[in-house]
């Protein structure tokens, strides 16, 4: 322990001393810079891809890896690390934009039905049990098949299948915040209801819902994906990971590398947003200090 640590005088704020606890958790620190590293290409790929992502090289078609085409080529000769840069861009933008949609409906249901209870509590709760009810990506298959296939209608399928567990979660949390002293204290010398709801209550909800939001990200990268293989989500020849893998299956033992590829970035992406999830967790949680 240093000096600084003893010195009862020095107080960190609460940022420094989260960011102190989540540079301990070394997988978590790692993933987050893969997890840049990854944001950084996705947004240089003009730059950065050595093709185009709809690029033919028909005298290359099926070819494995060389010094050429790094990743291989497909079925028409599109460089495949090339396609891997540009999906990236797909795929992360697919994941942040349904996180954000769903963790905003979600949280906004939450503390209202939570901080209110009585009829409206019961009725947001059961409507988000039905939700819930439905097993893992059929309700986001049940959305993109009322909309119909594309890149925007996933982002809205994953976004609604979001919602119930923010909800929850966000509604658990506001129980017990709005029991606290410095709850009842505001409530007491007349601080409005929005003003108990946005100012003081929901700032207490926000380290369980940034833990949240990373895992789903994983969770809503690989939903996309799934969506796709099955052709419900990106269209040929949009260059997503899950459309990729899509095309590769009918080639596997013949040009694996199609389907490999594809593969590893959404294991790398996925893993990475998980154990940043983890740390995340570890570092904000108070029970831990």
């Amino acid at each position: 322990m240093s000096d600084t640590d003893l010195d009862p005088t020095h107080i960190r704020s609460p940022i420094g001393e989260f960011w102190r606890r989540f540079r301990k958790k070394r997988m978590a620190f790692a993933a987050l810079g893969v997890i840049l590293m990854l944001l950084a290409v996705a947004a240089l790929a003009p730059w950065v891809a050595p093709y185009g992502p709809a690029a033919p090289d028909y005298d290359a078609v099926l070819e494995g890896p060389s010094w050429q085409h790094w990743a291989g080529t497909d079925t028409y000769g599109r460089d495949i690390l090339s396609r891997l840069i540009w999906g990236g861009q797909i795929s992360l933008t697919v994941g942040f934009v349904s996180v954000i949609l769903g963790c905003v409906v979600g949280v906004a249901l939450g503390i209202i039905s939570g901080f209110f209870g009585g009829w409206l509590d019961g009725l947001v709760m059961r409507i988000m049990d039905v939700m819930l009810a439905f097993p893992g990506i059929l309700p986001a298959i049940a959305v993109v098949a009322l909309l119909g296939p594309g890149i925007v209608n996933v982002i809205y399928a994953i976004a609604i299948s979001s919602v119930p567990v923010f909800a929850r979660l966000v509604r658990g949390t506001t129980l017990a915040l709005k029991q606290s002293l410095y709850v009842q204290a505001s409530r007491s010398i007349g601080v409005s209801r929005t003003a108990l709801m946005f100012r003081h209550i929901l700032p207490g909800t926000m380290p369980a819902v940034i833990v949240y939001s990373s895992l789903r990200m994983g969770t809503s990268i690989l939903t996309a994906a799934a969506l796709s293989f099955i052709g419900l989500g990106a269209q040929p020849p949009s260059p997503e990971w899950g459309a990729m893998l899509s095309d590769g299956r009918s080639y596997l033992g013949v040009a694996d590398h199609i389907t490999i590829f594809p593969g590893m970035a959404i294991l790398i992406t996925v893993l990475a947003f998980n154990l940043l999830g983890d740390g995340l967790r570890d570092a904000l949680d108070q029970k831990l200090r």
